[in-house]
């Protein structure tokens, strides 16, 4: 590697203030190459965004600069492009944490695939955003040098569905953004004002955190949650609006729960901890997850985990977790049930969940990533 290895990054999924998914994946990787960058780096970063860079993006400085390239129309196709092209000085490699890479770039360039849900399941996505993941996707893993996933199970999905070779594809797990907690400092519903104030949460309640759209398989968790027998608990769902969400929204109507189950959007990261710290358990039913980051979160904060027995997310949990199969409404009231009913073994999770999560750091994660990236220029 040379002494001044240039690194170009995509950051416009970091560059939006309520970041979920990749948005979450991208901002973290870009914190941790920022940390690796000073008081001494052998590689200097240009970060290319659509936008002004927002205020909590590492800010400039020498090796760390930001590009705010247009137009913002066709962005990954012209903009960027010509940019990469025309600017001085260039870019040894060029890193994307989405499932798009540049056309016609005159670097070589990485992409990152969280997950293949688009091919599982396209009736759950809308029409227009299918084609341009089928196609882009397709073109771009033609394209890149290197494949970042963040799981062995979308590895091989990857490797199946397009047919590359084996070592084009790494995995790099993602990390944890919260801090360690041990479940003694566990917060009580009485002390507890973000709950009480913020979100009107008085009873003990199960969580679920994600975004609103099928493949989460939100209307099969309120359906389960209406067959519980205990109703002095709530549900209390976050996440934003996703796409093909209608049948969400109306599932506690259906179910005749409605007073039961609380849809909260968007929560800070600070409003995350405690909604985690102060819950019964946590559940992730989703048919299909590139990893279920969530999972972690939840053990990080001493919450019991029940989620699906499918896809990456037994990676995620380990042993850490109780696991449903998700199609099966009943295995998933029946689990739920479990929990409520067995304090020993919510404790038992709760152990296990401290080991688990101490596997993955955004640290380990973005060191790998550079040792990638690096590898790809020498091989120039």
């Amino acid at each position: 590697m040379t002494l001044t290895m240039i690194i170009g990054i995509d950051g416009n999924e970091a560059n939006e203030s309520q970041r979920v998914g990749i948005g979450e994946y991208a901002f973290e990787l870009i914190k941790q190459f920022e940390n690796f960058q000073f008081p001494i780096s052998n590689f200097q970063f240009i970060i290319y965004v659509k936008n002004k860079p927002i205020n909590d993006l590492p800010k400039e400085r020498p090796g760390w600069k930001y590009r705010i390239v247009g137009p913002k129309k066709l962005w990954t196709q012209i903009g960027l492009p010509i940019d990469l092209f025309l600017h001085s000085p260039r870019s040894d490699v060029f890193f994307t944490p989405t499932h798009y890479a540049p056309r016609f770039s005159p670097v070589p360039c990485a992409i990152s695939v969280m997950d293949l849900s688009f091919l599982h399941f396209p009736e759950l996505f809308k029409q227009s955003d299918l084609f341009q993941l089928k196609n882009w996707t397709r073109y771009s893993v033609k394209k890149a040098k290197k494949i970042f996933t963040i799981s062995n199970a979308s590895k091989g999905d990857i490797i199946k569905q397009y047919g590359v070779l084996e070592d084009k594809v790494v995995v790099t797990y993602p990390g944890i953004k919260f801090k360690i907690q041990n479940s003694k400092f566990k917060i009580t519903m009485q002390k507890s004002k973000v709950l009480q104030e913020r979100f009107n949460i008085k009873k003990n309640y199960i969580l679920f955190v994600g975004t609103l759209q099928p493949r989460k398989n939100i209307v099969r968790l309120i359906e389960a949650f209406s067959l519980l027998d205990k109703k002095d608990i709530d549900l209390v769902i976050v996440g934003k609006k996703g796409w093909l969400y209608e049948e969400i929204l109306d599932a506690p109507r259906k179910f005749n729960v409605e007073q039961s189950v609380k849809f909260l959007d968007f929560a800070t990261d600070k409003e995350l901890a405690q909604l985690y710290k102060n819950a019964l358990f946590f559940v992730l039913p989703s048919l299909y997850e590139g990893f279920g980051l969530p999972v972690l979160e939840a053990m990080k904060y001493s919450c019991p985990v029940i989620t699906s027995n499918v896809s990456s997310l037994p990676e995620a949990g380990g042993n850490a977790a109780l696991y449903v199969n998700p199609l099966d409404t009943q295995d998933i009231k029946e689990k739920m049930a479990l929990l409520l009913n067995n304090v020993k073994l919510r404790s038992e999770l709760i152990e296990k969940g401290k080991i688990q999560v101490e596997k993955f750091s955004w640290e380990k994660t973005a060191r790998l990533t550079l040792t990638v990236l690096e590898q790809i220029v020498e091989e120039k």
